[in-house]
């Protein structure tokens, strides 16, 4: 599937599906390390006819020559993303990518002239496609880690540099009515507890086992709509995922009558547009793009689209996650 769509349109498509309340039980769990082979492309951003402002969003301006010669020449970003984790990305009842992850690549293209090219699939492969060069970014609300950093798959060489565009961390959600009155971590023992795979979020739960007297069950999925899909058919009593998925399905799974977050958010981390570090380039012209559209107000306006400005940052950073 391939659409290519202006950041002003795909804003208006966003607004009005939250408006209808449309029950989007998507999560990719892009905390993950790892993801499987794409299956599925869509396109946002700027394109030549569009093109961008004077001070460098159209083609030939200042921020496009910061981009690689094979960048400039080709005239997209290819991005690898796993499009099923509402609202970061997801698939809408259009069969259109939306999200934040595809809105921010939007204005990213517009600002520099090219277009952000999302390509869906599972978190292995992503990694694998951007070792191998098939994505030249992974976008996928992925959390920025020192470990990332340094490696984020056993076979990658040099790991991965992160510009950070969020800031979020876990949440539990849990079933509208919380029959257990789960309020934190300490209250998971003794319950089954979903999570997505090899996640910061299942991270959680193993590490709040060390102090139960009562073991969690954990209920591990490949996919974060899956463990959604547990928490509804009472599978498990209790979801770790991330903080705005977590609240998006408390808001518009069910006309909002499904499912309640509980608690403080848990370890909030930067989101990170993962880049080869073998391409500081094309990392420096998104580290100035992310800037621009910071200071233009064009990624405030996002987030409020989404209602996600809980997590906005005021400096597009570099590898800022520990």
């Amino acid at each position: 599937m391939t659409a290519r769509l202006s950041r002003r349109s795909r804003l208006a498509a966003a607004g009005s599906l939250a408006a209808a309340g449309v029950l989007l039980l998507g999560a990719c769990g892009d905390q993950t390390d790892d993801g499987g082979d794409t299956d599925s492309a869509a396109s946002s951003g700027g394109s030549e006819s569009e093109g961008g402002s004077d001070e460098g969003g159209a083609e030939g301006g200042e921020l496009f020559d910061l981009l690689p010669a094979d960048i400039q020449e080709a005239g997209e970003v290819k991005v690898g993303s796993d499009i099923a984790y509402a609202p970061i990305e997801f698939i809408d009842e259009n069969d259109e990518i939306a999200g934040i992850d595809p809105d921010i690549g939007a204005a990213l293209g517009e600002v520099l002239g090219v277009d952000f090219v999302f390509e869906n699939g599972t978190f292995d492969g992503l990694i694998l496609g951007l070792n191998n060069g098939r994505h030249d970014v992974i976008m996928s609300a992925m959390t920025d880690t020192a470990e990332r950093q340094q490696g984020i798959s056993e076979d990658a060489e040099g790991g991965a540099d992160f510009v950070n565009y969020f800031q979020a961390g876990s949440a539990i959600l849990v079933p509208a009515d919380n029959p257990e009155g789960i309020e934190s971590v300490a209250d998971l023992c003794g319950l089954s507890v979903a999570a997505q795979q090899g996640t910061a979020n299942e991270t959680v739960i193993e590490e709040a086992q060390a102090d139960c007297d009562e073991p969690i069950t954990p209920v591990i999925n490949e996919v974060d709509s899956d463990s959604i899909t547990a928490l509804q058919n009472g599978r498990a009593d209790a979801v770790i995922t991330d903080y705005p998925v977590a609240l998006y399905n408390e808001l518009n799974a069910g006309g909002g009558d499904l499912f309640t977050v509980v608690g403080e958010q848990i370890d909030a981390a930067p989101y990170g547009i993962a880049v080869s570090k073998e391409n500081p380039e094309l990392r420096d012209a998104l580290q100035a793009a992310l800037q621009e559209i910071i200071d233009n107000g064009t990624y405030a306006e996002i987030l409020a689209e989404w209602s996600a400005e809980a997590g906005a940052i005021e400096e597009a950073t570099i590898n800022a996650g520990e």
